[in-house]
């Protein structure tokens, strides 16, 4: 190939970050440091004396919370209104406010006409088994190739687009300042079928959903000693049981889990407190969008305890 092909290549499709595992490969030799150094930046990003300290924290909150049969449905909230409902420590929809996104308004076909040259990173394969391991199978691609492998339908689980930085759709999508410090929006594309196994996030976290229909399956924090979880990483915690079809017999513990069911439309906003459970599945083709609060989390009312002192 000549060098000019070469490069006309590198422009249609630029290359990726690095994956994790490729990313992290420096560390290898020392697992157990690169650790370390990841908490105390997650720490001091959020705020806290430390990632545990929060956990723990979060989870003995959560045992004074009331249990709850059904995720309320309520209109749009102004940010003092959302950080009041959410200090309350308990999942909440709001309907009323994605659906006022430019976002929402085009269709998939948008992908096609105007985004297909987007470089993305697809997860292939058994991702749901190996939703939180470094070596999941993953494939780079263009929005293009990824829209005609979904269509074709030559996986038994279909491939998904998630948790990638699409800046391209970042300024058709109008976010509310819920939160003083927010991550940057996370894309979420898929078919039928794509599905994010049962996890929680130690950060507040806003979800979006701009197309389609998903169904949100969620589990109270302290409940975590049911669900059998492992580590990701000090704010990420999956867990192996399926509530959509559980195993009672491999995982006895999970009959104590409660669990409330929620279904997500076309603008539709749900808050996901952190240390909340919660696995994912798309009823429909789906585009959702979320943001990650990186501030100390609305249930624990700015515990003094937990602050970091000031550098």
């Amino acid at each position: 190939m000549s060098t000019e092909k070469k490069s006309a290549e590198a422009l249609r499709v630029p290359r990726l970050p690095p994956t994790r595992q490729e990313s992290e490969s420096a560390w290898a030799a020392d697992p157990a440091a690169q650790k370390q150094a990841r908490e105390r930046k997650d720490a001091q990003v959020r705020g806290v004396t430390s990632i545990q300290a929060m956990r723990e924290a979060i989870k003995r909150v959560a045992r004074t919370l009331p249990a709850i049969s059904e995720v309320p449905r309520l209109r749009a909230l102004d940010a003092a209104a959302f950080r009041k409902r959410a200090a309350q420590g308990l999942p909440f929809l709001m309907t009323g406010m994605v659906d006022r996104w430019p976002l929402s308004a085009l269709t998939p076909q948008t992908l096609r006409d105007h985004y297909s040259h987007l470089p993305v990173r697809a997860r292939v394969g058994d991702y749901i088994n190996t939703a939180f391991a470094p070596d999941r199978a993953m494939q780079d691609m263009s929005m293009l190739e990824y829209l005609e492998l979904s269509a074709s339908g030559a996986h038994d689980l279909p491939p998904y687009l998630g948790n990638l930085e699409l800046r391209e759709l970042n300024r058709l999508c109008h976010w509310p300042t819920y939160f003083d410090k927010m991550g940057p929006p996370r894309f979420w594309l898929g078919p039928a079928g794509t599905v994010t196994p049962l996890h929680c996030d130690y950060d507040d976290n806003v979800f979006a959903q701009i197309w389609g229909t998903k169904r949100i399956f969620l589990a109270p924090p302290h409940h975590d000693e049911f669900l059998y979880p492992n580590e990701a990483n000090a704010i990420l915690f999956g867990s192996p049981f399926d509530p959509e079809a559980p195993d009672f017999e491999k995982f006895p513990l999970a009959r104590q889990a409660a669990t409330v069911e929620v279904i997500v439309n076309p603008g539709d906003m749900l808050y996901v407190p952190a240390g909340w459970y919660h696995q994912v599945r798309a009823l429909t083709f789906s585009l959702s969008s979320n943001r990650w609060s990186r501030s100390m989390p609305f249930a624990l009312n700015g515990d003094p305890s937990l602050r970091r002192p000031a550098d």
